[in-house]
Order: structure tokens, then sequence, then C-alpha cells
């Protein structure tokens, strides 16, 4: 092992190379192992790290980097190694493997090292090169694997979330956020991460995959890091970024399909169901409603969900789809949720609105066909006859009376039909046709019926096509005998199309109750 006093005899005898008499022969060079991909070789300048033994021509270990547990260190050609060593090094990539043999004019000449090197000695080196690189080196990003769509990249100031593989130039590991199984979460430009890893991730995508290699002056620099980066060490970072955010973002809207038309959209106070697959930014599935058969049903805009929802569904339509991509501070922040959102983490929702209503809501009614001679509409008390389909918003067709044998026929102010089919078929002529949208409060309510979700809107498109008048408010008869076919004419004494009060007194065959 070299002492100290080494280093001191290496300078003075820098001096002294010159000084040997014999024939000026050059380093022999062996380059026994060279890996196969060299992006980079060493040239004069470049400052080297490497290990070695030496030997002398008997085979006798003068010195061994090994045996001190640590690579030498130092710059080529500038006078600072023997100038055998110094020839030896020049074109060496990373990893390579060489064996030389430097005569004595190169190597310590005719004085030696006292009581280590003879006087005149040849010696032999066997060398690997674990690092190079130059003041003039900047940090080297390659992008190994980039989303195709990227909507923003990080920026100065974002915070970042990311996993990284960290070893030495010469592949030795020295840290991986995947052992730990969670990401490493920072701030960038804010000083907290080496100056290279800080360049390395500003302009990434979410998703992407980037290697950096970063020179020590933008690394650890001469001190190193702990026992598992050396002084003077370049690293190397797999880096793969799992999402970022501003803490001045807002929710971003993206991949909107909007139904037409669109007769209203969705603001504060409005009862929303929707179905939604929920993932992080690198793809995660964290939650579906598909997976449970069910729509989420909710109010928007009243804190019921996390702040980014709420914002995210105003303005829907009925059966649109957007997808919401919401920074943490809008979602579950720096806690996470359970055990499938972690900590500062973006969420992304693709939200498929099912309906949506406002517990104000009345009846919509859209006459889709009305005869042009409509003089007599169907008022309570009437009885009546229709065709209906009846659907969700979706266009999930529920019932419709084509699946009876007889259709649907009721007396209007009866109560055998739902509040809201029965003011939709209020007001209407024989022969027309009707679009009915019913909220859940006029319908099957919070409970739902068979084949009807809880809180569902519901449309019916209903057809008129028989009217009977009903009895006047407050009346109640039963008629004497056996009732004709066409009991409404025979009431009616003038033929005039009514029966008032007076007409039905004057009925000989009518009991009042």
């Amino acid at each position: 092992m070299i002492s100290s006093s080494l280093v001191v005899w290496i300078q003075v005898l820098i001096l002294c190379v010159s000084c040997d008499s014999g024939p000026l022969e050059d380093v022999v060079i062996d380059r026994y192992d060279v890996p196969k991909i060299c992006p980079r070789e060493v040239q004069m300048g470049d400052f080297v790290r490497y290990h070695y033994n030496g030997t002398l021509k008997d085979g006798l270990k003068f010195d061994a980097s090994y045996d001190r547990g640590i690579a030498v260190a130092g710059y080529v050609g500038i006078g600072r190694l023997i100038t055998g060593l110094d020839r030896g090094i020049l074109g060496m990539c990373v990893n390579e493997r060489r064996k030389l043999i430097v005569p004595p004019h190169l190597g310590y000449g005719s004085i030696g090292v006292p009581g280590m090197i003879p006087a005149d000695a040849t010696l032999y080196f066997d060398i690997i090169l674990v690092d190079v690189w130059n003041k003039k080196d900047d940090i080297q990003i390659t992008s190994l694997e980039k989303p195709s769509n990227c909507n923003r990249t990080v920026l100065d100031s974002d915070f970042v979330r990311y996993h990284y593989n960290g070893t030495l130039l010469d592949g030795t590991y020295f840290d991986s956020s995947y052992s730990r199984s969670s990401t490493y979460d920072t701030y960038i430009g804010s000083g907290w991460l080496i100056k290279g890893m800080d360049k390395g991730l500003v302009g990434m995508c979410a998703g992407e995959l980037r290697k950096l290699i970063i020179p020590p002056f933008l690394a650890y620099g001469e001190k190193g890091y702990g026992t598992v980066i050396p002084p003077h060490a370049s690293l190397v970072f797999h880096v793969l970024l799992i999402d970022f955010h501003n803490p001045k973002d807002g929710i971003t809207i993206q991949n909107q399909i909007i139904p037409q038309p669109c007769k209203r959209k969705a603001v504060t106070g409005d009862f929303v169901r929707y179905h939604y697959n929920g993932t992080l930014m690198d793809g995660t599935l964290f939650d579906s409603s598909y997976s449970r058969n069910t729509t989420y049903n909710t109010y928007i805009g009243m804190g019921y969900i996390i702040s980014g929802m709420d914002a995210g569904l105003q303005g829907v339509c009925v059966g649109e789809w957007r997808r919401i991509v919401i920074p943490p501070h809008l979602g579950y922040g720096e806690n996470g949720a359970g055990n499938s959102i972690p900590g500062s983490s973006v969420l992304i929702f693709d939200v498929h609105v099912i309906d949506f209503h406002n517990p104000k809501d009345s009846v919509d009614i859209e006459v889709t066909y009305k005869p042009e001679v409509c003089n007599v509409t169907s008022q309570k008390g009437d009885f009546i006859r229709y065709h209906y389909n009846c659907s969700l918003m979706d266009g999930t067709l529920i019932f419709s009376s084509n699946d009876f044998d007889t259709p649907q026929q009721i007396t209007l102010g009866a109560n055998k039909v739902i509040d809201g089919l029965e003011l939709g078929l209020t007001g209407m002529c024989v022969g027309e046709k009707r679009s009915v949208t019913v909220p859940p409060h006029l319908g099957h309510g919070e409970s739902g019926a068979r084949g009807i979700p809880p809180s569902a809107v519901m449309k019916f498109d209903v057809e008129l096509f028989h009217r009977e008048e009903g009895v006047p408010d407050g009346y109640l008869f039963i008629w004497l005998g056996e009732t004709p076919d066409n009991l409404f004419e025979i009431m009616d004494l003038d033929k005039n199309g009514e029966v008032p009060l007076e007409e039905v007194r004057g009925q000989r065959s009518i009991f009042f109750m």
C-alpha cells in the first residue's frame, strides 16, 4: 500500500521521467475487456475515477486502490499522474479493463520509490475505469419513454411525484424509491434537490421515463454523500414521473363529449347521477362506479364531494362525457385516501353523466305532435287510454305499453300513476304525442322501483288515443240498469259535446251519491 510519502514522490518524479537514459519505449496497452456500449472515451483534461492493482515484473504487488476501499480520482493529462498512466487511461470507457505495461522512463525512472518501487522498474497496472467527467459537462438527458398525449410539462415551482433508480456511472446501485414502495415527492426549483435533478425533471410529462447522467458538480461534489456516493461521483438516475401539479392549479376539463341538444346544464344545488372511473396520472385505477354496477349520486356545489369534483361537475349536460383532472389541494391533499390514493396525488375522473335534476324541478313536457284540430283536452276525472315508452335518460328502456295485450288506461286524478306522468297526460288532445321528463320527486323518488334506480329521472314518450269525459268534480252517480256503450252520447241531451250538471240531473236512470 502506497504511503502518503508516495504522493510526494509522484509529484517529484514526474519532473524526472525524462532523465531515463534507456530506450524510449511507449506504454503497452492491452484492452482485454471493453464494454459493448461506450458513450464516451477519456480525453485530456477529463476527471477520472478508477481502481487498479499495481505489480512489478515478478508479480510483487506494490499498491492497489482496492486495499484502500476507494477509487483513485484525478485529472488526466495535466501532470498529476505518472506519464504512463496518463497515456494508458486515455481513450478508456467506463467499465473498461486494461492492462498497462509502463516502462521506467514513463513511471518512476531511475529513482523509484524507496522501499516500494525499485529504480528502473517496469510497472504493471490492471485498471478498471469507474467514472469520467469534464468541467464543461452539463446534465445529459435521454427520454426513454414518453406518452403520446402530454398536455403540460414540469415547470419550476411545480410539485412532482416520481420513482427512480440511482446508480453510479459504472452501474453501482446506491438508492431506489421502488425499494421503499413510495414515490419521492418534492417541489422543483426550490433548492430541495441536487441541481442536476432540478434541471433533469423540468420539461417532463406525467408518465415519461428519463435517464439522467449528472456530473458531480451538479450532484454531491467533492464530499459525496455518506457511504453510498463517493466524492467526485457522476450519478445516473432512471426517473419515472408519476404526476405533478402546481399549488396554483385549478381543475382541468378535457375530452368533453356533449350531447345535442343540451337543454339545461347542471348548477349548484342539482342532484347528479353519474358513472366514473378514477385513476392516478400514471393510469392506476383507484375506484370505479362501474365495478359496483351503480351510479354515484350526490348534490353538487354543496360540499358533499371533494371540491375538485364539485367544481368539475358544474355545467354538465345529461349524457355528457368529460375528464376532470383534479390537483391534490382540491382532492385528498397531502394525506391521500386509504391505500389506493397516495398523498399529494393528482386525480383523473372520466365521468359519464346519466341524469340530474333539482328538487324544485317540475315535469318537462315537450309536444312532439299535435293534431290540427284540438278543441277538447284531457282533464282530471277523464277516462283515457294511451300508449307509452318509459326509459331512463341514458336511453335504457324500462317499460312499454307494447309489452301488454291491452293499452294503458286510467282515470286522471285517481292516483293510479306517478304524479309526474299524471301531469304529463293532462291537457292532451286525442292523437297528441308528448315527451314527458319526470324528476324523481314526482316519480319513484329516492327508493326507485322495479327496474328504476333510486333518484332516477324518467322519460315517457306518450300518445293519447282515447278520452272519455269524466264526472264533474264533487259528483258521483250510479247508472241504473245496463250501461250502454254510448253512455256519454245518451247523457248529452243537447248533443253539444258537453254534459253539464243540469243534463246529469235530467237523466232518469241516474242515482246520485
